[in-house]
């Protein structure tokens, strides 16, 4: 308590961690408040800091000037935000953690608003940070404008417009032998089209010698006015080669002292590959006081697996059990909708969306040897039969509207209202056949409301300074997840669709603007009753999903920013959460157990985060970072808890007018601690990367 106390008060009086410049834009000072723009709550521009939510929005300049590469970089200042890097999705992938609870699918990834991943998970692995132009933030749900894939969390990611002209051009290497080079470039105007080209290449390597990520990224965006209106049009390539890292298995209370940290006990030849294509068009009209606008995108990805976990840490011999197999996904997702902010007290959005999803997985499991330590890999051929088939076919629909009414300067008032239809068929083994009840259990048709409603009261203003109070309540709802997994119990002809997950909050706060515009207070507190969540647990001794009755998250999140002089921000963060079960009963070891009253696995009550950075136009740039993870459980009984850790970063460097040089550490206190858990292996956990150091040299043009 002595941390969490201190880091709130601090947070309540003073500065830490900065923003400013970026990659493909020169130097330039500071923005003021009225320039940061989210669109994720209501679809429209507006300043978050008058939205009744909490929202925070992280500038392209200042993931530049952090050098952040990854979420796990870029959101790590946020408050009540934690982002665990790599996790079962590979060392490229993470698993962020909203309200206290850390799951990979309980939250909306969205880019240039396109679910990111349709109905299915999360394309986390996939997502580029370089050419960004913000990251907007929602912590809570958003059951309005995204509807049924939207539930504790939203990160929106809004690329560089193509008519932006700036470049520039930045090589990197590092720990381990890693390497990169990172290329954006506004290419010139033609056939009065404005586009935008970037590439980036990436060697990422780790502390142990047999992880790591190939990744090679391209994106073009272009955009022209036609027909009164402008077109949007984007193409998004990604080629992605994994060396899977294996988590650390847990022996009672504590994460087993047989396998040493850096173990791997994948295969030899372990690979966890993917290709994405994504394709995106729409169109932005007014229609006299109104403005239309149409989005339409398809995606397809490939994935290709190879790799393995242990089982059983006593025996000698098939200790480890593995997976080979193909998924193949396409999605298709379309969005329209009017939006009216034609009078001063008043806005107005109405649409409808459409998402459909299918995805065909084939692939066997196998059993392996695989040394303890690690060291050295098991030489295991490759399945080249596969007798387990996953399918899966989504339809998501929601028609929607929304509102804002502005009483007087002092009040805003926002209401939203979605129709939710969502459609799923679980797909059988191939040539079997299957009971009508068999069938019933792998088919689920919902159809039902969801929306949100705040208020916001001014109820101090002078000047650019000013206090807000806001109250915001959301019922949300989301069909359970699924995960190909072809080891688990139920692969075989398809595993039933599970109960929809459903949660409603309430969440209240205030927003502050102090001294002169350069002071951001912001505090807030939440409730959250979450009705079947998708819990991982193991059946048989094989992994599998199941739904966790009912939980309670609660908790209290408070922030502070100070743009201490044009070029020297600070930025501090602390969070209190109390995740707990409500009502689950399950079984462990065939006894069967009530965990009401229990803490969720992994979720930290305390987490604070401090930083500052000095970023000018010309000269010395430095950034300095601290993040705090209390104390959490690993296990839903509460027995197994790890301690808190701490995660230093910093960098130095110097910036000329079209050149800048720097060195990057992350982790410098070198702590292995455990930050997520598994799904697909029993009681394993992943562990923070290693100490890393990173140079690089960047042009601008």
């Amino acid at each position: 308590m002595r941390l969490g106390g201190a880091l709130a008060v601090s947070c309540l009086l003073g500065p830490a961690a900065a923003f400013a410049q970026g990659p493909a834009a020169s130097p330039s000072p500071p923005p003021s408040r009225s320039e940061y723009v989210e669109v994720v709550a209501t679809r429209m521009p507006e300043d978050p800091e008058e939205v009744p939510a909490t929202i925070d929005v992280v500038r392209g300049e200042e993931l530049s000037d952090r050098r952040a590469s990854d979420l796990h970089e870029a959101l790590a200042l946020l408050t009540g935000v934690d982002v665990a890097p790599g996790g079962d999705n590979g060392p490229a992938a993470s698993v962020p953690e909203f309200w206290g609870l850390k799951e990979f699918d309980a939250f909306l990834l969205v880019v240039d608003g396109v679910p990111w991943g349709g109905a299915f998970n999360p394309a986390l692995a996939t997502l580029s940070v370089d050419d960004v132009q913000r990251i907007e933030v929602l912590r809570g749900p958003a059951p309005v404008m995204y509807g049924a894939t939207s539930f504790v969390g939203v990160i929106h990611v809004v690329r560089r417009d193509p008519g932006d002209r700036a470049g520039a051009l930045r090589l990197t290497g590092g720990s381990y032998g890693s390497a990169g080079g990172v290329a954006t470039v506004g290419l010139p105007r033609g056939l009065g089209l404005d586009s935008r080209l970037s590439a980036d290449l990436t060697r990422e390597r780790y502390s142990d010698d047999r992880t790591g990520f190939n990744r090679g990224h391209l994106l073009w965006r272009g955009g022209r006015a036609l027909g009164g209106g402008r077109l949007r049009l984007d193409l998004d390539g990604t080629w992605l080669d994994q060396d899977p890292a294996s988590p650390t298995p847990r022996e009672g209370t504590t994460l087993s002292s047989r396998v040493p940290v850096d173990e791997n006990h994948n295969p030899d030849g372990a690979f966890l590959n993917e290709r994405r294509f994504f394709v995106a068009s729409g169109y932005d009209h007014g229609l006299g006081r109104a403005e239309w606008t149409t989005t339409l995108s398809f995606t397809h990805s490939s994935q290709d697996v190879f790799r393995g976990f242990l089982a059983d840490l006593d025996q000698a011999a098939f200790n480890a059990r593995g997976q080979r197999g193909t998924i193949g996904e396409n999605h298709i997702y379309v969005d329209t909708h009017l939006s009216w902010a034609a009078a001063p007290t008043w806005k107005l959005v109405a649409g409808a969306d459409h998402m459909h999803a299918e995805a065909d997985g084939r692939g066997t499991d196998f059993d392996y040897f695989a040394p303890l330590d690690g060291r050295v890999a098991s030489v295991v051929p490759e399945p080249t039969v596969f007798d387990k088939h996953i399918a899966d076919r989504r339809e998501f629909s929601g028609l929607y509207t929304f509102a804002e009414w502005n009483p007087a300067a002092a009040w805003r008032v926002q209401a939203g209202l979605r129709l939710n239809r969502t459609q799923e068929r679980r797909g059988e083994e191939e040539g079997g056949a299957e009971s009508a009840a068999e069938a019933a259990g792998r088919e689920r048709e919902d159809v039902r409301l969801s929306g949100s409603a705040g208020v916001m009261w001014t109820a101090w203003q002078r000047g650019s300074e000013r206090l807000r109070l806001f109250a915001r309540y959301n019922d949300a709802f989301k069909p359970a997840a699924i995960d190909f997994n072809f080891a688990e119990e139920e692969a075989e002809g398809g595993e039933r669709v599970l109960e929809p997950e459903t949660a409603r909050s309430v969440e209240a706060g205030i927003k502050s603007v102090l001294a002169g515009g350069r002071l951001d207070l912001e505090l807030s507190a939440f409730l959250m009753k979450f009705h079947n969540l998708v819990v991982a647990q193991a059946v048989a001794g094989l992994p599998s999903l199941a739904n966790a009755g009912s939980e309670r998250f609660r908790g209290i999140e408070a922030e502070a920013s100070w743009r201490l002089a044009d070029n020297l921000r600070g930025r501090m963060a602390y969070s209190l959460h109390d995740a707990r079960f409500t009502d689950y009963l399950t079984e462990f070891d065939g006894v069967p157990t009530q965990l009401s009253g229990k803490r969720l696995e992994m979720s930290a009550r305390h987490m604070g985060a401090a930083g500052v950075l000095y970023s000018p136009p010309r000269g010395l740039v430095a950034a300095a970072e601290l993040r705090l993870v209390g104390s959490r459980y690993l296990d839903k009984r509460d027995t197994a808890r790890a301690p808190g850790y701490s995660e230093l970063s910093a960098s130095l460097g110097w910036r000329a007018k079209k050149w800048e040089a720097r060195i990057d550490g992350r982790n410098l206190g070198d702590r292995r601690d455990p930050v997520s858990e598994s799904e697909l292996g029993d009681a394993q956990y992943y562990r923070l990367s290693a100490r890393r150091v990173e140079l690089s040299l960047m042009k601008r043009f």
